[in-house]
């Protein structure tokens, strides 16, 4: 069984979600203002997925590497993971924390 193998692609897109336009570092997986994804990757960067849904962020963890955000794609119930980055909107962040407080709560 061979592992993930990370692809670095560096690519500007304009978010499906948001419609903020993003200016890739070849890490870039995620808007940074509104945090949504699309579902393209099978492994990171390779761009083999078809499915293409969008990938609503719903889970946000605090690990000893930082924090991690969960995505769950709305067009084929897949789940994926990546890292937070400087240039998350911090707002969106912390709505995002605040949400699943709420559920966690009730």
């Amino acid at each position: 069984m061979t592992g993930k193998k990370f692809i670095r692609k560096i690519e500007n897109f304009t978010c499906g979600h948001c419609k903020a336009k993003v200016k890739g570092n070849g890490y870039t997986n995620h808007c940074p203002k509104c945090l949504w994804s699309k579902h393209v990757d099978v492994n990171p960067g390779d761009r083999a997925q078809k499915c293409g849904g969008m990938m609503e962020p719903v889970f946000l963890e605090l690990t000893k590497k930082g924090y991690k955000l969960t995505h769950r794609c709305l067009k084929c119930d897949a789940f994926t993971h990546c890292k937070t980055t400087p240039e998350d909107n911090i707002e969106a962040l912390t709505k995002l924390s605040e949400s699943l407080a709420k559920k966690l709560m009730f």
